[in-house]
C-alpha cells in the first residue's frame, strides 16, 4: 500500500494534515482506540466527509513501515481534490456547456488512470468519484494516467443518485452507458451539457444510478465477447461527444 499512497502516521500529523485541509483518501484507525486525540481526529474526519475506517492494529504496523502510527493512519490523494461547483463554475467561464464524467464504484486504478488521459485528450472539464465502494486517486492512478491526473479535475462526491439528480435540476442531461440502452451511442445527441456515467467493471452502473440517467445508451457488438473494458467504453463515448461538439 505504501507504493499506492502518500501515508501520514501519528496522531498529530493526522491531525495537522486535517486541519489543513489535505485531500486524503481514507482514515485508518486501529480496532479499539476512541479516546482523547483519536476520538477528535475521527469527529473531524467525519465533519469533512471523509471514510473512517476500522482496521486491525498488525495492517498498521505495515502500513507506517515500523513508524509509530499511535493508531492511526491516514490515506492521502497525489492531487487536491476539485469541489463540483468549481468545475462547472469554469466550463461556464469558458462559454462551454459542462462535459463530466461520473464513475460508478469504478475499483480498478489501471482503468480510472486510464479513463483521466482520454478525459484530458476530450475537453472533459472534471470526472466525479463516490467517495465509497470506488477508487480514489492514487499514485497507481496517476501513473497511468500519463500525467492527466494533474490536468483534470477530480471530485468526489457523496451519494450518487442524489448528485445526479442535483446536476439534472442545473441543465445537464445524465447519459449512461449499458448494454441495455435503448440506442447506440452515436445515435444520441451528446451536444449539450452532459454527464457520461460509466458503471463498474463486473456489474455496470448500480440499480438506483441507472434510474437517475436520462436515457442509457449501448455499445453495438458484433463479437462473441459481450462487454468492453470500462475505459475503452468510456473512451469511445468521451470522444462521440468531442465529435458531435465538434
Amino acid at each position: 500500500m505504501s507504493d499506492d499512497a502518500e501515508i501520514i502516521v501519528g496522531r498529530n500529523s493526522v491531525m495537522e494534515a486535517l486541519k489543513a485541509g489535505r485531500s486524503l483518501n481514507k482514515i485508518l484507525v486501529a480496532k479499539g482506540e476512541r479516546q482523547g486525540s483519536v476520538r477528535d481526529i475521527i469527529g473531524q474526519a467525519r465533519a469533512q466527509g471523509l471514510v473512517v475506517q476500522e482496521v486491525d492494529a498488525a495492517k498498521l504496523d505495515k502500513i507506517s513501515a515500523g513508524v509509530r502510527h499511535q493508531g492511526v493512519v491516514a490515506l492521502a490523494a497525489p492531487v487536491a481534490y476539485a469541489d463540483i461547483n468549481d468545475i462547472l463554475s469554469v466550463a461556464y467561464e469558458k462559454n462551454e456547456a459542462p462535459f463530466l464524467v461520473l464513475l460508478d464504484e469504478l475499483s480498478d486504478p489501471h482503468n480510472v488512470g486510464a479513463i483521466l488521459r482520454t478525459a484530458d485528450a476530450t475537453g472533459v472539464h472534471g470526472v466525479l468519484i463516490p467517495k465509497r465502494r470506488s477508487c480514489p486517486l492514487t499514485q497507481t492512478v496517476a501513473k497511468t494516467s500519463a500525467g492527466a491526473v494533474e490536468h483534470v479535475p477530480v471530485a468526489r462526491i457523496g451519494n450518487v443518485a442524489q448528485t445526479l439528480k442535483s446536476l439534472k435540476k442545473r441543465g445537464l442531461w445524465v447519459v449512461g452507458a449499458d448494454m441495455d440502452g435503448t440506442q447506440n451511442y452515436y445515435e444520441a445527441d451528446l451536444s449539450g451539457p452532459v454527464v457520461i456515467v460509466v458503471g463498474s467493471e463486473g456489474e455496470g452502473m448500480g440499480r438506483l444510478t441507472k434510474e437517475a440517467c436520462d436515457f442509457i445508451v449501448r455499445i453495438p457488438m458484433r463479437g462473441h465477447i459481450t462487454s468492453l473494458n470500462a475505459s475503452v467504453a468510456c473512451s469511445l463515448l468521451l470522444y462521440e461527444v468531442l465529435r458531435q461538439r465538434g
